[in-house]
């Protein structure tokens, strides 16, 4: 997937709104049986003919031939049958059909116009020099999704969040006011949720998780990610490595609308009940800073994920050969973490054993030079010890992405394409 480089230009293909039907939004049939505008329509005669008299001086009763009636009936009935026909519909996308930046031009031009009042949607068109129409109604739906606009009586009134960004006081009001609404939109706060603090799976596996877990139509997958690409490199969320994409993490889990608990099971059963025994084992390695990483951030988040947290090493398991506690420990684990920082071998080996039983594992690493070549395509949390904030946003992700291998254990278990 390319990074868009400039604001995207808007297709409108559905309408949400319409003051009335038009015959360019007719069903093909309602357009065939309404006359042109050009057509006129003959008046009905005022009185029939006069019947011919027969020998016996009687009024002849003229009547159709059997074939023209035969063909009558069935031209009929083929005309209701294609009109019963039924057209299959796809539901509208429920996210924005314009990027963040392009959302903002119906509450400028009533800010700039009309003084920041109220304004009908026909006079809000007038401002900017265009008609209303579904197009048009599209672009307010998706100014109201950004929480830009609402409704007032009829009426779109800016919102403070619009003023905030249309109008900054200072020097981050503009940047905080579009990320509330990226993390406010719906579908593209939940895959922000999602993949926050991770670099983007290749464009396949991204596509394919957009459908089936996200319910993002097939047929507006493209549009998606160009209003998803644009909107995030806005507001500063995308950074490009080399060919990869990585979604930062501002680490304000508040601020998003959704969480990543409710985009991951939006497509899948309920949650499972965890049990008590349930254990996540964690595979890292003890020596230097990163030993410490178990009690100061694996264990918490395990442990706020509703896992009961389990390492190897003697200290957990007591006497007897390491390796076969390690086995058991990954045998009876519900999900594993693995800390790939240091490309440590031991745990290289147990990540092995772990992917050949078909567990899920949580990747972790500090960079993407620390992850194997081999499983770039599997969902890896990166973090960034220079950020201030770089422990909790890893605790909440690790946590996260837990109960999502939970829910959704085939994005967390290394699979090979036959």
């Amino acid at each position: 997937m390319t990074l868009p480089n400039q604001r995207i230009e808007q297709v409108i293909e559905e309408s949400s709104h319409a003051d009335a039907p038009t015959l360019a939004a007719m069903p093909d049939e309602t357009v065939a049986d309404s006359p042109s505008a050009t057509e006129k329509v003959p008046a009905a005669k005022k009185a029939s003919a006069k019947p011919r008299a027969t020998s016996n001086g009687r009024a002849a009763t003229r009547t159709p031939s059997t074939k023209k009636t035969a063909a009558k009936k069935t031209a009929g009935k083929k005309t209701s049958s294609a009109r019963k026909t039924p057209t299959p519909n796809t539901p509208p996308p429920k996210y924005p059909r314009h990027d963040v930046r392009r959302a903002l031009r119906i509450p400028q031009a009533i800010l700039d116009q009309n003084a920041g009042h109220p304004s009908t949607p026909n006079e809000t068109a007038a401002f900017l020099g265009v008609g209303y129409s579904g197009e048009f109604g599209v672009e307010i739906s998706s100014a109201k999704k950004y929480g830009f606009l609402e409704s007032q009586g009829g009426k779109l009134a800016v919102t403070d969040r619009a003023k905030q960004a249309l109008r900054p006081r200072s020097d981050t009001d503009e940047e905080n006011a579009l990320r509330e609404a990226v993390f406010n939109a719906p579908e593209i706060s939940d895959v922000y949720a999602h993949y926050r603090g991770e670099y983007l799976p290749d464009e396949r596996f991204l596509k394919n998780a957009l459908v089936e877990q996200f319910g993002i139509p097939a047929n507006k997958v493209s549009e998606f990610l160009d209003i998803f690409s644009a909107s995030l490199q806005a507001v500063g969320l995308i950074i490009k490595d080399n060919d990869r994409i990585k979604i930062v993490d501002v680490g304000r889990e508040d601020a998003v609308r959704v969480s990543s608990k409710s985009a991951t099971t939006r497509r899948t059963p309920p949650r499972e009940v965890l049990e008590t025994g349930d254990t996540c084992f964690v595979m890292q390695p003890f020596s230097g800073h990163h030993g410490g990483y178990y009690e100061m951030l694996f264990k918490p988040a395990i442990e706020k994920s509703g896992l009961r947290p389990v390492r190897a090493d003697e200290n957990i398991f007591g006497s007897g050969k390491i390796m076969d506690q390690v086995w058991r420990g990954i045998r009876a684990a519900r999900v594993l973490v693995a800390e790939l920082t240091t490309r440590n071998p031991n745990v290289f080996y147990e990540l092995g054993l772990a992917h050949a039983l078909g567990k899920p594992v949580v990747l972790v690493s500090s960079g993407l030079d620390e992850t194997p070549f081999d499983l770039h395509h599997i969902r890896v949390i990166y973090y960034d010890i220079n950020d201030p904030f770089w422990g909790t946003k890893l605790i909440d992700k690790i946590a996260e992405n837990i109960r999502s291998a939970i829910d959704n254990p085939e994005e967390a278990i290394f699979t090979v394409e036959d």
